[in-house]
């Protein structure tokens, strides 16, 4: 059987797209985080604003964490623009850590640097 070009670049790109897939659904959504949230107080190394998430390290008393926050459009809605952190500010960090205890990783709801506070995640901020 002879495929013609097209199709049998089509059927790589689904190849392609059935790979990265898995990975790309099991790191959005929440089902890789605990449904307890936390409160991760630190001072920011890193700031990168760019898809698929905005993400932030952070170094806290126990490491260096890596902070998810929402898709960049979202975050912008947040108000959390190019410019809002820089390392060396002073951040505390509310929300949701991954479950795999071992990694230093969690989804960010609402964050505060500069005086300023930033809920990434409205509807999701637990009240105490």
């Amino acid at each position: 059987m002879k495929l013609s070009k097209r199709a049998l670049h089509a059927g790589m790109a689904l190849s392609a797209l059935a790979a990265v897939a898995p990975a790309a659904m099991a790191h959005h959504g929440w089902s890789w985080a605990e449904s307890e949230q936390m409160t991760l107080q630190g001072t920011v190394e890193q700031v990168q604003i760019a898809p698929p998430h905005p993400t932030l390290k952070v170094r806290a008393a126990d490491g260096v964490w890596l902070v998810d926050l929402g898709n960049p459009t979202q975050t912008k809605e947040a108000g959390f623009v190019e410019g809002s952190a820089k390392p060396g500010d002073a951040i505390t960090a509310i929300g949701n850590r991954d479950q795999d205890a071992a990694k230093k990783h969690m989804k960010a709801v609402q964050i505060k640097v500069g005086g300023k506070t930033y809920d990434i995640y409205p509807s999701r901020i637990k009240k105490p």
